[in-house]
């Protein structure tokens, strides 16, 4: 038994080229679910070593392997995301979701569709903006497992319910309150065109160290947030309302001029890359709602920022 639908599944044959070319499926699964693709390919990496585990006769025994595969790489988050709770209590300030990076640059609010790798094994779309990510994070393992295969993946609840090891009912139930989450934090994001202007006069306002243009950017209530990890200097506490994050970017601008601010797609979307001399050392992600940035996401643990100095 296991998922048995999806566009990607596998074939019966259990050949070397039939399972890896589910690779890519999986690791796009397991990043939503993880919030991490260090921690997603991980994942992945153990769920072939299960497979490979087994004898030939019993890898011949699964109809479908590609079904069994996304079964126990779901199985293998959920108990992830079960511990990942008590590691994060102990993270060194705010945890982020761990960006991933676009094409090289957006101009004019189009956004390029090709990825560097690793990164590039993950489909950029709405369910993995920044945005979308964080709300993921507030959510309990079995809803955001639920949610995820369902609403992202399209699988049934009787599939769902195989992985969390609920009933199909109680997995409806559980993606229901996923949703009612996303909808409450309005995660959508604004369309990409409209965003990237705003985050284009974010990083002008920025270079100019322009108080009073970056207040007008601001929505009332914007939250920055830094994820250092304890290996980079940023923000212990988020920071709230216009003016005081107006102030910290302008504080931030003046401390740090040799700073480069790039035009980068974070997470599908438009957002920023702080580089120095060339190397990237910081990646901001933005959520922008009604014309104004009410969220501002700065990742600095340079663990999350492999995958852009990698490329």
């Amino acid at each position: 038994m296991g998922i048995q639908s999806g566009p990607t599944d596998g074939h019966a044959d259990p050949g070397l080229s039939a399972i890896m070319s589910e690779r890519r499926r999986l690791i796009n699964l397991a990043y939503r679910l993880l919030g991490s693709l260090a921690e997603a390919e991980d994942a992945v990496q153990e769920t072939y070593a299960r497979w490979y585990a087994m004898t030939p006769r019993q890898q011949e025994a699964i109809a479908v392997p590609g079904a069994w595969l996304t079964t126990v790489a779901s199985r293998v988050c959920l108990d992830l995301l079960g511990s990942a709770r008590a590691r994060r209590e102990r993270y060194v300030g705010d945890w982020v979701p761990e960006p991933l990076p676009g094409d090289a640059e957006w101009f004019s609010g189009r956004l390029g569709g090709t990825t560097a790798d690793p990164a590039e094994r993950v489909t950029l779309d709405e369910s993995i903006s920044m945005a979308f990510l964080v709300v993921l994070e507030s959510m309990t393992p079995a809803e955001r497992v639920a949610f995820v295969l369902h609403d992202v993946f399209r699988y049934s609840f009787a599939e769902v319910a195989e992985v969390v090891g609920r009933t199909p009912a109680a997995c409806r139930q559980l993606a229901s309150s996923a949703r009612r989450r996303i909808r409450a934090s309005q995660a959508l994001a604004a369309p990409s065109a409209r965003q990237a202007g705003v985050v284009r006069d974010f990083k002008r306002a920025w270079e100019a160290q322009d108080i009073n243009a970056l207040i007008g950017l601001l929505d009332p209530n914007v939250t920055a947030v830094a994820d250092g990890g304890g290996l980079a200097s940023a923000l212990t506490h988020p920071v709230h309302g216009r003016e005081q994050v107006a102030r910290y970017t302008v504080d931030l601008a003046g401390r740090a001029p040799e700073l480069t601010m790039v035009e980068r797609t974070v997470n599908g979307q438009p957002g920023l890359v702080a580089q120095q001399d060339g190397v990237t050392v910081a990646v901001m992600a933005f959520h922008v709602l009604d014309g104004r940035i009410t969220h501002i996401w700065a990742v600095r643990n340079p663990e999350k920022l492999r995958p852009w100095t990698a490329s």
